[in-house]
């Protein structure tokens, strides 16, 4: 008999941990478990899932302290508190995933197995002490992050992309795919979206460049930002949005619904998987065709990844003006040679000239981002597209200047000027945008 059954059994409510941690932590764990296995048995779990958080977590805290009642067993109040937090993250949270998705400045949680789960603080990776029991454990936890959202999970099917409440963006992977057992990808965001001035703030861009900014997106810019996993993209994104000026219709399409800015005319699209039985699918593309029929001002597409691109190009190069997009590169050129190969993938027989005739016809603007070896997040180039002799131009206007690493592994560096001169000023003073005199003078 266990010394759980043993107490409830004498009826003397007295329970003495042991001083040693780890049987404490096993008497706690079988306390978890005895009034989880009652609550599954004799309460509507089902319901209780559907309750807001707080009423969930006190629905569960009271079903607790009636049971501990019926039992006339005394628990002290820390352990108490511990058994229907436990109680709550394993039956209707994340388990040991509830922490580190409390902890606002964590941006990344990588589960790599029950003793591996690595988080992004500050742009840096550290190893949590937050652990899983076992393998089962994790994929446990990868079901009931899914079995909401009508998704699954299987050999079948052995990778997922789903979000949170919160929404935070998660990929599970499990094996055949995952050769030493299922896998957690998490990407955090910020409950309150980053500002303008917040990016300031952090260094991402200077205050001349901040300028720049604000004034191509009120001047209708349509504007492609580029840059490799994990280098803010979306953050931009959706500070790019926050100045979007007032009485314009905007639609929002993505992947991953992630964006996040407070407008009053704005319609969220959101792309879908297939179903179990493989049909259903709703692509990026199919919504992109749909927004035009909803009278947009601007669209703003997620990331464009396959076919789309050629859709994206089209609307902004047919009255969509201001419209903004992401794409995975690593510079300038090379964002336009992945849309390149994307409208290449469509099927289409386009020629070179053509497809560059659609990028000068539909792009102004490329914004590169990155993430430096410091972890922080940067603007390192804006650059201007325009066309001479036929041939496309990508002429630099911003550009972040790398001097070195201090001696906390800090990049050192400053933003300037190019001393180019970008057509889209006149766009800009057109729609009656106020520039300083110097906006563009290197610093």
């Amino acid at each position: 008999m266990s010394w759980i059954d043993q107490a409830v059994k004498n009826n003397t409510g007295s329970v003495v941990p042991d001083q040693e941690d780890d049987i404490f932590s096993e008497q706690r764990e079988q306390w978890v478990n005895h009034y989880k296995n009652r609550i599954i048995n004799e309460a509507d779990l089902e319901t209780i899932t559907t309750l807001p958080p707080d009423e969930r977590k006190q629905t569960i805290e009271r079903l607790v302290n009636q049971m501990i009642d019926e039992e006339r067993v005394i628990i002290p109040r820390d352990d108490t508190e511990a058994i229907i937090n436990h109680i709550i993250n394993e039956s209707v949270g994340y388990g040991p995933l509830e922490a580190l998705l409390k902890e606002e400045d964590i941006t990344e949680i990588m589960v790599n197995g029950p003793r591996e789960i690595y988080i992004e603080r500050g742009g840096r990776l550290e190893k949590s002490l937050v652990q899983f029991k076992n393998q089962q454990h994790i994929r446990h936890i990868i079901d009931r992050i899914i079995a909401p959202l009508g998704r699954r999970i299987d050999e079948s099917s052995p990778m997922v992309d789903a979000r949170l409440i919160d929404g935070s963006r998660v990929n599970a992977v499990i094996p055949p795919v995952s050769l030493d057992g299922p896998k957690i990808s998490i990407r955090k965001f910020n409950k309150t979206p980053f500002s303008l001035h917040d990016l300031l703030t952090f260094g991402t861009f200077s205050g001349q460049i901040s300028e720049f900014l604000q004034a191509i997106v009120k001047a209708k810019c349509n504007v492609l930002v580029s840059g490799g996993t994990g280098s803010g993209k979306t953050t931009l994104l959706n500070v790019l949005s926050s100045s979007i000026p007032a009485g314009e219709r905007v639609v929002t399409i993505e992947d991953m619904a992630e964006l996040r800015f407070n407008y009053d005319n704005l319609v969220r699209l959101e792309a879908r998987p297939p179903n179990m039985e493989g049909t259903g699918e709703i692509t990026i593309r199919h919504l992109v065709k749909n927004a035009l029929r909803m009278r947009p001002d601007r669209v703003i597409v997620g990331e464009v990844r396959g076919t789309e691109a050629l859709d994206m190009l089209q609307a902004m190069n047919t009255g969509h003006e201001g419209s903004l997009t992401t794409v995975h590169a690593n510079t300038p050129k090379d964002a336009l040679k992945r849309l390149e190969a994307m409208i290449v993938m469509s099927g289409l027989s386009l020629t070179s000239d053509v497809i560059s005739g659609y990028f000068v016809g539909a792009l102004d603007l490329i914004i590169q981002t990155e993430r430096l070896t410091d972890g922080k997040r940067r603007i390192v180039s804006i650059a201007e597209i325009s066309e001479n002799d036929g041939k496309v131009e990508i002429n630099e206007i911003y550009k972040f200047v790398r001097q070195g690493v201090d001696q906390h592994g800090m990049v050192k560096g400053y933003f300037t000027a190019t001393g180019y001169v970008p057509k889209v000023l006149e766009r800009i003073k057109a729609f009656g945008v106020q520039v300083s005199d110097n906006l563009f003078e290197r610093r």
